[in-house]
């Protein structure tokens, strides 16, 4: 794991943009499937998103629906019944009638099949009865339900497109078909051609390619007005959204049954394929353009799911139950909605959707040239969709803390989904969504794993570089907020402590190594551990000598209160210890503590192969020397003058003097600290004689001031700073400060 951390760490945030965002693009290249797929259901989700859409009411369906099934029987019918339809809406003056069903094998009619072996039967002697003859041929005819259709196909009114299926491969169909006869199908659909081709010798590779067409019997296809092919061909999910307007077979550019059926509603303006050398350009219908991609395939935009379109059962329609007028000036698509007929659909609204409403779908398209396009250049608007996402993310998501950054991509992603919604609604224009979401994604999960690499990594040299010097509360806040560790220097108002055994170098004369290095580590132990309570950090040990830190790495507001909590509680723990080691036979001593406020220079000090944690400045090495000082007092705990301030409503402190530290041209004034106010046992009216008496003292009132001090020693013996400042006064008295004597001590040691 710490391999891998380190070797992922080596690469930055920036070159992780620059490959992954790569990568996403040379994905989008390649196009794998599984994407693919993604793609087009984010296309599915647009069309529900959008909502219904209205129909053109020129458009309608009659349908073999389940009703129709019960009424008329089970499906295929006797073509008369197709016949009296095609009547009935000629008669109501529809002016296009489409059929998405073939009339490709002959009627199965019991009654002609019966009158044919009459003839048979019979033989010559229906040669000798004119009368017979007549009555067979007229029963033939009555009988012959495809010839019934065709008669009332060719005495229609309306025009009637007929439908063809094209086989796509011989491999599909499993035989071969000889070439004259697929010659003489394509011969047979040839109204179905393309009437003008722009640019017909072309050698247009991208156009789709059948082996042969499936025709309708020829007495009905000789008496239609023309006919185009129904076959649609799935995507990769097995859903249409796409529809193939040409299909070339051999030479012949055919076209389907929709565009069929507009061409001729429409009174058949110019129709032209537009081609080029790289496929199909466009068709143009008059002044209708229609888009299509290279293959001459047309994007359906579906208006709603099943029954956007008007249905009517067929039964109803042939038995006079519809209203006249019904049909007139329509297109009528016939074509099969009952699910047993199985010619059912997979599309973005439905899984059953009719397949002849898929031709109505894109009849309306072109009428009302509400058109979904996705047109050359959307392929580079794709490609820089995919960079800017990636850099977009690459850029912002590194600067972002985890919270941050997740909103900021859900907002991005959101924004992204929308506007490609935004973009298919207003306008029909059909942008990726995928890649682009893939980029975020991956340039998100990404950074966010370098990012938790990298901060891992900080985290445990954090933590490994302070666990020694800080309390594990201090590490655990500096973990959370690592930019509370400033590499370098920095300069804050901090306080130091210093603390140093009293005679130590006489300690440890008399103790053998071992030991004198137990002693210290109980010692320096105990000390550490009372430092690191009040979320101090340890800077440093000095043989004896402790220093520490207060307020950095971590802000500590309340940093002098800290501090003076740490010294008087080291001075508990070690009466404590001493009375262990008494009991153990060995020897009492006792500790210096010096402590100051003011600002410092903190932070790691070194070079780049080893660097410690560590204050420096003035304040610094004045609370070094407050430390020292407590030689010249006797006392235990002296703290600066900030400090002071800081604390003084908190802790009983007493004015010991001021002083001019060595090295040091500015006098301060020092304290000893005694402890908490309002605690029994803490002589506070001592501390305020004390401090009297030193302001009489400054005063140059010698006699009031050692009469003063004299009752404090009174009070307490031990007070050794009370017998300093007498015989200071006592001195005074024979030798006079000079005339401009602030009351300043100069301190001549450290």
């Amino acid at each position: 794991m710490n391999k891998t951390v380190r070797s992922l760490t080596t690469i930055n945030p920036l070159s992780i943009t620059i490959y992954l965002t790569l990568l996403v693009v040379v994905v989008f290249l390649v196009r794998p499937s599984f994407l693919a797929i993604v793609e087009l259901k984010t296309l599915d989700l647009r069309f529900k998103s959008r909502g219904l859409m209205q129909a053109n009411d020129a458009i309608v369906l009659a349908v073999i629906d389940e009703k129709s099934l019960d009424k008329e029987g089970r499906w295929p019918w006797p073509r008369s019944k197709i016949a009296r339809l095609v009547d009935y809406l000629s008669d109501d003056e529809a002016k296009v009638i489409g059929f998405d069903i073939g009339f490709l094998e002959p009627d199965e009619n019991n009654n002609l099949s019966f009158i044919q072996q009459l003839e048979s039967k019979i033989g010559s002697l229906r040669l000798n009865n004119k009368e017979l003859e007549r009555f067979l041929s007229e029963s033939k005819r009555l009988a012959d339900n495809d010839r019934i259709l065709a008669h009332s196909i060719k005495q229609s009114k309306a025009k009637v497109i007929l439908g063809y299926f094209l086989h796509m491969d011989q491999k599909s169909l499993g035989y071969e078909i000889e070439s004259q006869v697929i010659d003489d199908r394509i011969f047979q659909v040839s109204k179905s051609k393309y009437p003008i081709i722009q640019f017909p010798d072309a050698n247009i590779g991208l156009l789709i390619d059948a082996y042969s067409p499936e025709v309708d019997l020829p007495i009905v296809n000789r008496s239609a007005d023309s006919s185009g092919y129904f076959n649609m061909i799935p995507d990769l999910d097995g859903a249409v959204r796409w529809f193939p307007l040409v299909i070339r077979c051999r030479q012949a550019k055919l076209s389907p049954l929709s565009i069929q059926c507009v061409w001729h509603y429409l009174d058949r303006p110019p129709l032209i394929l537009k081609t080029a050398s790289y496929g199909v350009a466009r068709i143009q219908m008059g002044d209708i353009s229609i888009p299509t991609d290279e293959k001459g395939q047309m994007m359906i935009n579906y208006l709603g799911p099943p029954k956007t379109f008007t249905h009517y059962p067929i039964t109803d329609i042939i038995n006079d139950m519809i209203p006249k007028g019904t049909f007139k000036d329509k297109i009528v698509l016939v074509g099969a909605t009952a699910l047993a007929i199985y010619d059912m659909r997979n599309t973005p609204f439905s899984s059953e959707y009719p397949g002849v409403e898929v031709h109505a779908t894109i009849i309306d398209n072109i009428l009302e040239q509400n058109f979904l396009i996705r047109p050359d250049w959307i392929e580079i608007f794709d490609l820089l969709a995919i960079i800017l996402m990636g850099v977009v993310i690459g850029l912002v998501i590194p600067r972002l803390d985890a919270v941050k950054g997740i909103l900021f991509a859900i907002c991005v992603f959101t924004a992204h989904i929308l506007l490609s919604r935004l973009f298919f609604v207003n306008h029909g224009l059909w942008l990726n969504i995928t890649y682009p979401l893939a980029a975020l994604i991956v340039l998100y999960v990404s950074h966010t794993i370098y990012k938790y690499l990298t901060e891992e990594r900080e985290r445990k040299k954090i933590k490994g570089a302070f666990t020694y010097y800080v309390s594990s509360s201090v590490v655990n806040e500096m973990l959370k907020h690592p930019e509370k560790l400033k590499l370098g220097g920095e300069r804050k108002e901090l306080t130091v402590l210093f603390s140093d055994i009293k005679g130590f170098t006489t300690i440890a004369e008399g103790l053998t190594p071992e030991e004198l290095v137990n002693l210290l580590n109980e010692y320096l132990t105990v000390m550490t551990d009372v430092v690191f309570k009040y979320d101090g950090t340890l800077d440093k040990y000095i043989g004896d000598a402790i220093m520490a830190v207060y307020g950095a790495p971590l802000d500590l507001p309340d940093h002098p209160y800290k501090a003076c909590q740490s010294a008087l509680e080291m001075v508990e723990e070690l009466e404590r210890l001493n009375e262990k080691w008494i009991g153990e036979g060995r020897q009492a001593f006792d500790i210096r503590i010096g402590i100051n406020t003011g600002p410092m220079m903190v932070g790691n000090m070194g070079s780049k192969q080893r660097f410690d944690f560590t204050a420096m400045g003035d304040s610094v090495n004045l609370g070094s020397r407050l430390e020292g000082a407590n030689k010249s007092y006797k006392t235990s705990i002296i703290i600066g003058e900030l400090t002071y301030e800081s604390v003084k409503n908190e802790f009983v402190c007493m004015e010991l003097d001021s002083v001019r530290v060595k090295g040091k041209k500015q006098p301060v004034k020092i304290y000893n600290l005694i402890g908490y106010k309002d605690l029994p046992g803490i002589p506070e009216e001592i501390v305020i004689q004390f401090n009297e008496a030193v302001t009489v003292y400054k005063e140059r009132k010698w006699d009031e001031a050692i009469q003063i001090f004299e009752n404090v020693a009174a009070l307490d013996p031990d007070l050794y700073a009370a017998q300093l400042y007498i015989e200071r006064c006592n001195n005074f008295k024979k030798s006079p400060p000079p005339a401009d004597w602030d009351g300043v001590y100069v301190m001549t040691s450290k």
